[in-house]
Parts: structure tokens; C-alpha cells; sequence
């Protein structure tokens, strides 16, 4: 087991293999990120299930940057990373950028005031026997190509179209391995909060691709 800390945002779904620019102004946000920043804990950047308690109302940023605000409970599979501290700025906000590396499942909370910590544990992808890997190899090359070329006869406007196609032209993302197509494809489209957390916590690539294939599908 380990620990990582978190970081709610209601609606936010995040995805393994993508960078989250994150702008931080709540005190004691603020000292958990210094913390990740000193100790190296992971954060996670992660949807929640309930409000616990709502915050104190702000008038201005002077009143933001000294209160806290609501406290939110999150949904037990998260993805978490490393921070990267872009900028202090002279009034104590930090912007900073977070590597969000892989999945865990929150297991119990260690701390919830003044932030939230957890003990939890790394959730990959089952395994599968060679034989059905291998099939199922074979039906995600497929899978990536009919999204690619779904999301091009769905993109509006000449830029989205043209970002489309390099991308299925590229070599990048043509060799990505299928786990990681399946996650950072969300980087660049986006569905409801609560459909991107059950995506998130598939445990498939498989499954991902099919369940987002038949969503653009749907559009």
C-alpha cells in the first residue's frame, strides 16, 4: 500500500498518460501541494461522489486566498501523479502541472483534515491469458482506427479535422500501445463527468475502446 493525496474537483474525471494544469489557491491545498512537492506523495486529480460540507462564501480573491472552501468526498478509483511546480505567484497561488502516471483504488483515509490523504493501491488492467491477448490485440487495432476515423467525420471546422487526421497519421499514436490510447484519448474529447469515471474504472483496454466507440457512435 501506499499514499497519495487529493485533490477533488467535482465534474474533473482524469486519465493516466496526461498532464493536468492545475491552479491552487485554497490554504490548506496550498500546504498539501507543498507537502507532494517535499515529501514527492502523488496527488490525485479526481471526480467526487458527495459534498461533505460546503465552503465559506468569498467576496474577492483576498477572502479566497485565506478561507477554505467545500470538501468533497471522491470516487475510489483515481489517477494520481507527480507535480511540477510551474509558478509562485507573489500572493501565494501556485500553478503547477500534474503528471498523472497511473490508477489506484482508495483503500482507508489516513488524514481528512486539513486535506485528504489515502492509503491505496496501484489497479491496472487484468491480465489475460496469451491466446485471448492476442485476439484481443488484434480487435483493438481495429478499434483505435473506426474511433480515429469516427472522430474525424464528427470533427467541426478545418483545424479539428486537420488535427484529427495528423493524428491518424502519426506515428506516435498509430504504435500507442492500446491500454494507453484508451486513456490519453480523453485528453482531447470529453463526455459527461459520471460516463469518464466508468470508463476510468474499467479495468480493459478492450472494454474502454468498445464503450467509447459505441458512445461517438451514438453522437
Amino acid at each position: 500500500m501506499s499514499r497519495l493525496c487529493i485533490f477533488p474537483i467535482p465534474g474533473c474525471v482524469t486519465f493516466p498518460g496526461t498532464v493536468f494544469p492545475l491552479h491552487v489557491f485554497e490554504p490548506r491545498y496550498r500546504a498539501m501541494i507543498q507537502h507532494c512537492l517535499d515529501t514527492g506523495m502523488p496527488v490525485a486529480i479526481c471526480h467526487t461522489e458527495k459534498m461533505i460540507s460546503p465552503g465559506k462564501p468569498t467576496g474577492n480573491l483576498k477572502e479566497a486566498l485565506n478561507s477554505n472552501q467545500a470538501t468533497y468526498r471522491p470516487y475510489p478509483v483515481v489517477s494520481a501523479g507527480r507535480c511540477e511546480l510551474v509558478e509562485t505567484s507573489d500572493d501565494g497561488r501556485m500553478y503547477l502541472n500534474v503528471h498523472l502516471e497511473q490508477r489506484y483504488r482508495l483503500g482507508d483515509a489516513v488524514q481528512l483534515l486539513p486535506y485528504q490523504i489515502y492509503e491505496c493501491e496501484p489497479f491496472p488492467d487484468r491480465e489475460l491469458p496469451a491466446a485471448e491477448a492476442q485476439l484481443d490485440d488484434a480487435d483493438n487495432a481495429l478499434l483505435k482506427d473506426k474511433i480515429l476515423h469516427r472522430l474525424y467525420a464528427l470533427g467541426q471546422g478545418d483545424d479539428v479535422k486537420r488535427s484529427i487526421e495528423y493524428l491518424m497519421e502519426s506515428e506516435e499514436w498509430q504504435t500507442k500501445s492500446a491500454q494507453a490510447f484508451s486513456f490519453e484519448l480523453f485528453g482531447m474529447i470529453a463526455f459527461d463527468a459520471d460516463i469518464l469515471q466508468e470508463i476510468l474504472e474499467m479495468d480493459s483496454a478492450n472494454e474502454r475502446l468498445n464503450y467509447t466507440l459505441a458512445l461517438l457512435n451514438d453522437v
